[in-house]
């Protein structure tokens, strides 16, 4: 199987043999990898005044990012973040990942456009909002959910390029989710499970993301029907183990290495924090390994390579959808 396959085999949480599926939300340290800087950390403020060939030139050399890092770590799948985003752009940049690489690679973008914790600038506004106007905030909603689906829609008139779209609003702090249950089920699942559905019916799969401490929405999560749950915060207190129990068998589940423990923890935290989320996600199949959240800035490279070094080793499936007899 292509690892596109197994990735899709991941998400409808059917067995596979070999290495549990792995991809990152984001790597960020092309840099220090490759030398190169991050395509979605790049300036275009001059994109138009490019010519048709500096442009094609640029999205060439970011498909080169995103192919490099998938080749190098094994990964299943290739977060695409396009840049300046420009739909013609972005349908060119997925072409030459497609024709670079065939069907080898699972393709996914952002596609989320649900309400999330708002920043500190306008938090004040969006709450009161929410409260004094919450027709006004529904219908909104709805409306970014039509255009979410409409790009979706232009996107389905070149099959091929996407196999599906990660949806990343945060919804969660640490100790407690943004939204309580009640304004969650008002203002967030009606059309979290609109675009999923919109979504399903294109032929799109959909993982959804959200940091923090899920546990008091997870099950409304669930049932609005995602493929797969990330990133499985354990710094929110979220337990693999137990989301697993409740819910493997309706979702596959991605993530869960304590982002946290690799950036202040001992090598010997880390190393035992890879394992424990081997152990415990591999179980059953229906599991994808990665971080939980991002390789992002600031990362110890050193500490991706050593995770990625016990998942190439341990992250094998045994015959009953555990890991193999040898791993530790």
């Amino acid at each position: 199987m292509t690892e596109r396959e197994r990735f899709i085999r991941a998400l409808k949480r059917q067995p596979i043999e070999g290495h549990v599926p792995t991809f990152e939300l984001v790597f960020f340290l092309t840099m220090e990898v490759l030398g190169k800087v991050h395509p979605s950390h790049r300036q275009y403020s001059q994109w138009n005044q490019m010519s048709v060939k500096e442009r094609e030139l640029q999205l060439q050399d970011m498909a080169t990012c995103f192919i490099d890092i998938a080749k190098k770590y094994h990964h299943s799948a290739i977060f695409v973040h396009p840049n300046p985003g420009k739909p013609d752009d972005t349908i060119r940049l997925l072409e030459i990942i497609r024709e670079r690489t065939g069907d080898e690679y699972y393709t996914m973008m952002h596609g989320d456009p649900t309400y999330s914790i708002p920043d500190g600038d306008t938090m004040l506004d969006f709450t009161t909002a929410l409260y004094e106007e919450p027709e006004r905030m529904k219908a909104q909603s709805h409306e970014r959910t039509q255009r979410a689906l409409e790009w979706a829609e232009q996107l389905s008139h070149h099959p091929g390029l996407l196999d599906g779209f990660t949806l990343c609003s945060d919804y969660c702090f640490n100790t407690n989710p943004f939204f309580s249950p009640a304004m969650f089920s008002e203002f967030i699942a009606p059309d979290l499970k609109a675009v999923i559905d919109g979504y399903r019916s294109m032929g799109y799969y959909t993982i959804k993301h959200t940091d923090g401490n899920i546990m008091p929405i997870v099950d409304q999560m669930v049932q609005c029907g995602p493929d797969a749950l990330h990133s499985l915060d354990p710094q929110g207190g979220v337990d693999l183990s137990e989301v697993k129990r409740l819910y493997g068998d309706k979702v596959a589940l991605v993530g869960n290495v304590n982002c946290g423990l690799l950036q202040t923890g001992t090598d010997e935290e880390c190393a035992a924090d890879v394992r424990r989320c081997l152990r415990q996600g591999m179980e059953g199949w229906g599991y994808i390994f990665s971080t939980s959240n991002c390789v992002y800035t600031g990362m110890d490279l050193e500490r991706y390579n050593m995770m990625m070094k016990i998942w190439w080793e341990e992250g094998i499936y045994g015959p009953n959808g555990g890991q193999a007899v040898n791993a530790k």
